[in-house]
């Protein structure tokens, strides 16, 4: 008992000695009020979060743990800085707790969880997959330090839906600064963030259709689209219908729960590795010749094989994929995008055979899509008449109560009467075969809510019964992360921009997803990817480019996949200081490479393995001939400031004959390289950058052709690189906006995020409705046209007029003149293609305006070819004002166009109907009358902005006028040279016929009056 007694005193006293030493030695309040300050301070170095508290502490144990608010965990951290942190902090500590262990937390994790590189092994989100499902078996190339056998869900926010309670189609947001959000964020996502990350060896997959073109061609074992074939060819082994439902296309359109992937039959048949083969051929009829996406799908059973080989027969030739049949069956699987030729054509099929590394195993085969198509989902109001209201994403679905009943109407279903690839998620997913529990969560009664909910919900679908989700049913698709593409509204009066928003959700499930990995990965993406974005912005276009906000949020998009997911909220694309960014295609370009830069380093980083960046696209491209029968290119790398690992290794260089497309390709190791080529056959040329971690874009294309029986050579310099947003102004008081019937700018070869035309530009406007926008309200009129944009392809165009004539070509940038690339004396005329190159700034104009006409060094050697007898055709829209009508005229471009090239400026916006008409002049050759587009279209870039130019000096005259007003739309020279400069561009006339005339005409000028 005695003790029994001791040992409580002893408890007591020890406790005691406790309570007394974290009394002793709490944090006083101006401790914590010095501590919060400091935080505020560094945290709103980088990022606006306002006051940073220190809400609590706890002193136990030697250990003091600060607990900050929740906005300290706004900001991004890494490890120099979390040192630095807790040395500041213990600084400002009293000395005794000088040798306390500390702790500062926020958002339930200590700021050292929050680094992205400090993650545990057993924490890094990785799978286990031994095939990815689709290998491209015809890329000359292999990657090991790229993203190959990853699979990664990207989507572009919203889309054209249908709203029930006004029983309408329209767009998930305002119309606002010529484009609108549910078409926007395209502009990133497909022609550049998708590419890139195919080009790293990727397989990416979407929620939406990728593919801008209207036609669709089914072809299919049930039944085909007009003259369309299937049909199959048996070896060792003879094709079997299939056990399953299949795809079936019985519809002219589809209502709720009707899914096509469930209307029809499949074929099978056991694999081979040795025998005959079996094939199965897809022979399309196609309306049109052009680019066409392709899409296969097949079903997948206990027993498919995983190399199941496709191939893809092109106007290019013949590109192979291994397909993994055990995942993705019964949906469309996108293989890639290729030429087809009109009508049905034996050189244009996709074939299926059965040959594989291992026998008896199951091949299937089911429907081919070719084509992106028109929308095919019809809708209408609910049968009972209830609709509901359209709930963010970031609030409660169950606790919307605010239903109502629409009158009672006889609504007919509708289709949306839009390109397939304007609409919403939930309409693409119901046509590629998804349960209706995916894309219909309201059963019915909100598209709006069920799209943005089906994005999350289809991530799990597409990665169910994989390492992600290995109990749940899916397409057993292992994905290593989602991303949703957003732009966000709000506005500012002071011409100030909005910036990036990065959005993550950890707070569900015990803050794991179901594969038990930490969703804390989340915010380790969302923070990497923010961090290369504004860093590249920064860097390039704008110094003041706003971090905003990593939140932690539950949001639908970031809540519900199962795997590392980031929503982007990249810019308001209701702020107009954001959007003279937002608009310009070199802007998407680099937002676009960051976005996949960030996302091969955290992929990177859960693998534990080496990334190399994907290189920048070469530069001072050039093509001459090496010989009767040989073409020598040359070209130069570009290096990226911002990342040591982006160079290139070697290069690939593509090549296309005629009016073909584009081959496979072939490896070179040097930046030069020499090619057999063919007489009277016009070759052309593009050149891609490469390393082990993927692929750059390519260059612009160059071609050339000897002519069997030639007259002479013509140079063709190619000096339209320009990509722009469309013209802008604002003033000091009350306006301001896009104005593109002065320029529309120039789009990166085409653009699908144009609606109209800006109408509204009084900046007190405000929005009050989607259908009232408010400032920047603009019209629809082209909300479903593709605009043509620059091809980078205009030296074949050029060259093809040149060849009817039966002179030769060749061709090389501006840019290898200016560099003394190439030796302008070996050629008697320079045909100089400016088309709508002009001096143009980015955004507010913090750096330089790019894209001169004649740049000095041009000047130069322009200056001493025709003062060596050389002669030159220069055509393009802003070839004088670029000189005159600038910023900061400069008196010595003025004198180099009045002296040299004989002309000067007399007014730009000279013409609006795009007619021109030959006059008497002293060169009868040149005659005859043209007309060049000038609204956009979809088959050429358009010139809203022609010039009007006038000869200069006693031997340069008139040769053109503009037919609305005569105003001089070209004049010619001759004396010890020649020179002929139109205020048009050339390749930008609409008749083809037209064009071999005007060049005809010009040659005989040139070369034999």
């Amino acid at each position: 008992m005695r003790t029994i007694i001791t040992l409580l005193s002893l408890c007591f006293l020890i406790s005691f000695f406790n309570i007394h030493e974290t009394k002793a030695q709490n944090i006083s309040d101006e401790t914590r009020a010095e501590i919060g300050l400091y935080l505020t301070n560094i945290a709103n170095k980088d990022v606006r979060v306002h006051k940073v508290n220190i809400d609590s502490v706890i002193v136990e144990n030697k250990t003091i743990k600060l607990f900050a608010g929740i906005n300290l965990s706004y900001i991004p951290f890494r490890k120099h800085d979390v040192d630095k942190i807790y040395s500041d902090i213990r600084n400002i500590l009293p000395a005794e707790f000088a040798k306390y262990k500390m702790e500062l937390i926020t958002d339930t994790q200590k700021i050292e969880e929050l680094v992205p590189s400090n993650r545990n092994k057993k924490d890094l989100f990785n799978n286990k997959s031994d095939k990815p499902l689709i290998t491209n078996i015809s890329k000359i190339y292999t990657l090991d330090k790229g993203l190959q056998n990853r699979h990664l869900a990207i989507w572009q926010s919203h889309g054209w839906y249908y709203e029930q309670k006004l029983a309408r189609w329209e767009w998930q947001r305002a119309r606002i600064f010529q484009t609108v959000e549910d078409l926007y964020t395209q502009s990133y996502v497909l022609p550049y963030l998708v590419p890139m990350l195919e080009n790293a060896g990727a397989n990416v997959l979407l929620p939406r259709e990728r593919d801008i073109q209207k036609h669709e061609i089914i072809v299919d074992n049930d039944k085909d689209s007009d003259n369309s074939i299937y049909r199959e060819k048996s070896g060792k082994e003879d094709w079997e219908k299939g056990s399953y439902s299949g795809f079936a296309h019985t519809k002219e359109f589809f209502l709720d729960g009707e899914n096509p992937f469930k209307m029809g039959s499949y074929r099978q048949i056991k694999t081979v590795n040795k025998g005959n083969e079996s094939i199965g051929e897809w022979i399309p009829d196609i309306p049109e010749k052009g680019q066409y996406g392709v899409y296969i799908s097949y079903k997948t059973l206990d027993n498919s094989t995983d190399d199941a080989l496709y191939s893809i027969y092109h106007a290019g030739g013949q590109t192979d994929f291994k397909i993994n049949q055990k995942m993705g069956g019964g949906t469309w699987i996108f293989l890639g995008f290729f030429t087809f030729d009109k009508g049905v054509n034996e050189a244009c099929k996709i074939t299926l055979s059965n040959k594989s590394q291992k026998a008896e195993r199951i091949v299937t085969a089911d429907a081919i899509k070719i084509g992106g198509g028109m929308g095919n989902i019809a809708r209408l109001p609910h049968p009972s008449g209830i609709v509901t209201d359209n709930t963010k994403s970031s609030e409660s679905i169950e606790e919307n109560t605010n239903a109502k009943k629409l009158p009672k109407i006889d609504y007919q279903p509708e289709i949306s009467g839009y390109p397939r690839y304007t609409e919403g998620a939930r309409y693409w997913l119901q046509w590629a075969g998804a349960p209706d529990s995916i894309y219909n969560k309201s059963e019915g009664k909100n598209d709006y809510t069920d799209d943005y909910q089906s994005r999350g919900f289809w991530v799990n679908y597409i990665a169910g019964g994989s390492s992600v989700l290995p109990k749940a049913e899916g397409l057993g698709i292992p994905v290593d992360l989602a991303m949703a593409f957003h732009t966000d509204a709000g506005t500012t009066f002071n011409d100030s921009i909005i910036g990036t928003l990065g959005i993550c959700m950890t707070h569900t499930n015990d803050e794991k997803f179901e594969n038990g990995k930490t969703r804390w990965t989340s915010r380790d993406l969302t923070d990497m990817i923010m961090d290369e974005v504004v860093k590249d912005i920064r860097r390039d276009y704008e110094p003041n480019w706003t971090r905003r906000h990593i939140w932690n949020r539950s949001y639908s998009e970031a809540r519900t996949p199962n795997v590392p997911t980031m929503l982007l909220e990249l810019l308001s694309h209701q702020n107009f200081a954001d959007m003279r960014y937002g608009l310009d295609p070199r802007f998407r370009f680099t937002v676009s490479r960051s976005i996949y830069k960030g996302m091969l380093k955290f992929v990177a980083q859960q693998y534990r393995t080496d990334y190399v960046v994907q290189p920048l696209p070469v530069k001072s491209f050039s093509a001459e001939f090496a010989g009767e029968t040989n073409v020598e290119l040359k070209w130069t790398p570009v290096e990226d400031v911002s990342e040591p690992t982006a160079k290139p290794d070697k290069y690939i260089v593509y090549t296309r004959i005629g009016d073909s497309d584009f081959d496979n390709g072939q490896v070179v190791n040097n930046t030069k390289t020499t090619l057999n080529i063919k007489k009277d056959k016009i070759y052309s040329f593009k050149i891609a950058a490469l390393n082990k971690g993927g692929e750059s874009f390519p260059s612009e294309i160059l071609s050339v052709c000897r002519k069997s029986d030639e007259k002479g050579i013509v140079l063709v310099v190619n000096g339209f690189d320009r990509l722009s947003a469309p013209f802008s102004f604002v003033t000091t008081d009350s306006i301001g906006g896009f104005v593109d019937f002065i320029d529309h700018g120039v789009s990166d070869k085409v653009e699908y995020n144009y609606i109209g035309s800006q109408y509204e530009f009084r900046r007190k406007i405000p929005w009050m409705d989607d259908d009232a926008a408010g400032f920047g309200a603009s019209n629809a009129n082209y909300e479903t046209t593709v605009v043509a944009g620059n091809t980078f392809d205009y030296p074949a165009i050029h060259g093809k007029a040149i060849v009817k004539s039966n002179y030769s070509f060749i061709s090389c940038s501006a840019q290898a003149v200016s560099n003394g690339q190439i030796d302008l004396n070996k050629y008697k005329l320079l045909d100089l293609i400016l088309g709508k190159q002009k001096q143009t700034k980015i955004g507010r104009g913090v750096h330089p305006a790019k894209f001169k006409t004649f740049p000095k060094e041009l000047q130069q050697k322009i200056t001493a070819y025709c003062n060596q007898g050389g002669n030159i055709f220069i055509s393009g829209a802003f070839v004088a004002s670029d000189l005159w009508d600038t910023e900061s005229p400069q008196k010595e471009d003025q004198d180099f166009a009045n002296n040299v090239l004989k002309y000067k400026w007399r007014v730009d916006r000279a013409a609006v109907t795009g007619k021109v008409k030959s006059v008497t002049s002293p060169f009868p050759m040149i005659s005859g009358n043209y007309e060049f587009y000038t609204k956009p279209n979809s088959i050429s870039y358009a010139v809203e902005s022609p010039d009007a130019l006038e000869p200069v000096g006693d031997n340069s005259y008139t040769i053109f006028r503009y037919s609305e007003n005569n105003l001089s739309a070209g004049i010619a020279s001759q004396g010890d040279y020649k020179t002929c400069v139109i205020g048009f561009p050339f390749e930008a006339i609409k008749d083809e016929i037209e064009k071999e005339n005007l060049m005809k005409n010009i040659l005989t000028f040139m070369f034999e009056n």
